[in-house]
């Protein structure tokens, strides 16, 4: 197993926690006039992560065969949208309380098991290594 495999769940985590911090700060911003209910478009942020279109991120280049590929961390290209609000508030604010947290409450949930799926990763490639006693 080579560690690129685990750069795909890792931007997956990043990208989650950035799309926790939107969607935090759209439950923060509720009460806030004229403020627009934005979100990061999951799957097209990990295609982007995934193509290598990391944004300000500095890519290292091999000098050697030895080294290993680098594993993109940090901003993977994420790019807030405004939300499709159904109906906005006559402030013109277009948060809606319930909308968002269960966005929120979905979004921590997938943390949660790309999270568990990447320890399951790890402990089996540090029972390979180990091996059997």
């Amino acid at each position: 197993m080579k560690i690129q495999q685990f750069a795909q769940h890792v931007q997956a985590l990043q990208i989650r926690e950035q799309r926790n911090e939107v969607i935090a700060s759209n439950i923060a911003n509720a009460d806030t006039p004229n403020y627009k209910a934005r979100d990061i478009d999951f799957n097209a942020a990990l295609r982007g992560a995934q193509a290598g279109q990391l944004n300000g991120q500095l890519q290292m280049t091999k000098t050697s065969a030895g080294h290993s590929d680098s594993i993109g961390v940090g901003n993977a290209g994420t790019k807030t949208e405004f939300r499709t609000t159904t109906q906005p508030s006559l402030d013109g604010n277009t948060v809606d309380t319930d909308v968002e947290q269960a966005a929120f409450a979905e979004n921590a949930v997938q943390y949660r098991a790309a999270l568990t799926f990447l320890n399951g990763q790890i402990r089996t490639l540090h029972l390979a290594l180990k091996g059997s006693d």
